[in-house]
């Protein structure tokens, strides 16, 4: 199979802004651009933002809604840590180690755009748990229903 790209379309209400947090702080490659949208290269990976006029609110936790990357190399996430650190961005949550000493541990971190799109960045310890491991069955943080 040739290579594959994800594509995330999400909504925002300023362009310049958005390039402000994707383009500076991520260090996102910016591409195609109008007045209502541009898109984004994150990672080889294509992100549209779409201008929208209707209130974008944020969410009460980082659940249910939120996008990002996991990476396969320890160096990479951190480099990224370390950017979005000194660019200042808005950490929703901050880096920390979930599941400890199990097959499914890895690290992350939440930010959280202007528009307050959520985003996570993870690196798991054992490559095998990114789409495996179905015998452990916590996905995430407790969640109150």
């Amino acid at each position: 199979m040739s290579q594959v790209i994800f594509h995330l379309a999400f909504p925002v209400s300023n362009i310049a802004q958005t390039k402000e947090f994707y383009v500076d702080g991520l260090g996102c490659e910016a591409g195609r651009e109008t007045n209502a949208s541009i898109i984004l290269n994150l990672y080889g990976h294509q992100l549209v933002a779409h201008v929208t006029h209707e209130p974008v609110t944020p969410q009460r936790t980082i659940y249910p809604r939120h996008f990002g990357l996991v990476f396969t190399s320890l160096a990479d996430w951190e480099a990224l840590l370390a950017k979005a650190q000194s660019k200042q961005l808005q950490f929703r949550e901050q880096p920390k180690l979930r599941f400890s000493g199990q097959p499914t541990e890895h690290r992350t971190f939440f930010l959280e755009d202007p528009f307050h799109n959520v985003l996570e960045f993870k690196f798991y310890s054992h490559a095998t748990a990114i789409f495996g491991s179905r015998e452990f069955t916590q996905i995430g943080d407790a969640v109150e229903a």
